[in-house]
């Protein structure tokens, strides 16, 4: 498979310029001045096990595969509010006041251009940086305006789109969603049923790049948008960052698993302040957060084929806004399990996390992977990519993967088949070798 170099500038746009996407654009910056580490950033800082025959069988990922370098990244995105970005980081109040001074220059640079957005989507924001047009079809077409305005002007070879706006209200695949014609008419005559995260995605997927979705909202992950996906051989991944309290689900649930201990009930909680927390306090749109978060341990634990095990398990999801604690997310997890003959035991965490650092790295090497993805000739959903989301997007029929252990053995051999490298297990043996010495 060839994979071109990446030459040039990599243009990285983000609708949603608020906690997330500001972290990782200050953090990017910061490491371009030698002043932080990518830590968390797997394309940074991760190594990859080769065959064990290979000389160095454990380079750097960024060594391995030819990604975008970090000086090459440009900026840009659309926001509600029309705060530049050292503003925007300054009121998100992730990053330390002498970082964000360091940085000034640079994050006041950027501007968010006028964003497209919905009240009835994201009841408990009022956007103020919006843009008009006499129906969805207009504001996708000025989306693509923008696109190719901000790849002119800021001299960019190549683009990427991570969503990272808010979280929208809970909606189910109908009929406008099922075919590119449907969608496309349904643009044209303002269907209220197509979201504005639906609507970058099609302007970004139109002109040919690679999408990826951080948040729970059905987005790229309709039939209209993966049919338009093949047809201008454009990348696409999603959905829903998975960061904290997810994160740790699905380190922990594949070892309950792997041992063959059962599991009554998980109670999971969360408080946050910022502005997701701030979304989320709408029912409608946890409704969506909720639903993404569900599947998770269902999927890992499979009570299908263990009922014995896990045929009971209870599992119940809070989210709750509390301003004191702004970005820092407190995530709080009762689980009730049991072993031998039956016995009950309990399993209690406390994650004091900071949402926007453990999200920040995730939008950067789903960036570089989903332009790696286009310069290798990848086209439509990249389950390979599964290791970075709550809810990722399968090919249809497919079952879903959510173990984080297998999602990174995935996304390895992905990484290790597009450079002629022989796929291996968890040994470094090739499957070759596997079958051999078994």
């Amino acid at each position: 498979m060839e994979v071109k170099e990446p030459t040039g500038r990599l243009g990285v746009l983000i609708p949603g310029l608020g906690a997330v996407a500001t972290t990782l654009i200050a953090g990017v910056e910061a490491i371009k001045k030698g002043l932080a580490q990518p830590i968390g950033s797997i394309t940074q800082m991760g190594n990859i096990h080769l065959n064990r025959k290979s000389g160095n069988n454990y380079p750097k990922i960024k060594d391995f595969v030819p990604l975008a370098n970090l000086q090459d990244l440009v900026f840009g995105g659309w926001d509600v509010y029309e705060d530049n970005v050292y503003e925007a980081a300054s009121r998100a109040k992730v990053l330390e006041p002498g970082l964000l001074q360091a940085l000034r220059p640079e994050l006041e640079a950027l501007k968010p251009m006028k964003a497209v957005f919905d009240k009835a989507y994201i009841k408990n924001l009022d956007g103020t940086h919006i843009k008009t047009g006499a129906n969805k079809m207009k504001l996708a077409e000025a989306l693509m305006d923008d696109i190719a305005q901000f790849q002119d002007s800021r001299d960019c070879d190549r683009l990427v789109m991570v969503w990272c706006g808010s979280t929208e209200k809970y909606t189910e695949v109908s009929d406008v969603h099922e075919t590119l014609e449907a969608f496309e008419k349904g643009l044209r005559e303002n269907d209220p049923r197509i979201a504005p995260s639906m609507i970058y995605a099609y302007a970004a997927i139109k002109l040919g790049v690679p999408f990826l979705n951080g948040a729970p909202n059905l987005t790229c992950d309709i039939p209209a948008l993966t049919e338009l996906a093949k047809q201008t051989e454009t990348p696409i991944a999603g959905k829903d960052f998975k960061t904290g309290q997810t994160l740790m689900k699905t380190i922990l649930a594949p070892g309950l698993q792997a041992r063959a201990l059962g599991v009554k009930g998980w109670f999971s909680t969360n408080i946050l302040g910022n502005r997701d927390g701030y979304v989320l306090d709408e029912p409608d749109n946890f409704r969506t957060k909720e639903v993404s978060k569900l599947s998770v341990l269902e999927d890992i634990l499979r009570p299908d084929l263990s009922p014995e095990l896990y045929s009971e398990l209870y599992h119940k999801i809070r989210i709750n806004y509390y301003p004191p604690h702004g970005d820092n997310k407190e995530s709080w997890d009762n689980i009730d399990i049991f072993g031998w003959l039956g016995y009950s035991m309990q399993i209690k965490i406390n994650f004091l996390c900071r949402d926007s650092i453990l999200a920040a790295p995730l939008v950067l090497d789903l960036a570089l992977f989903g332009d790696l993805a286009k310069r290798s000739g990848l086209s439509g959903i990249q389950e390979w990519l599964s290791f970075y989301f709550k809810s990722p997007q399968t090919i249809p029929g497919f079952r879903t993967e959510h173990d984080i252990f297998k999602q990174l053995h995935n996304l390895q051999n992905a990484l290790r088949k597009l450079m002629g490298e022989e796929l291996v297990n968890g040994e470094g043996l090739t499957y070759a070798e596997e079958e051999i010495t078994a």
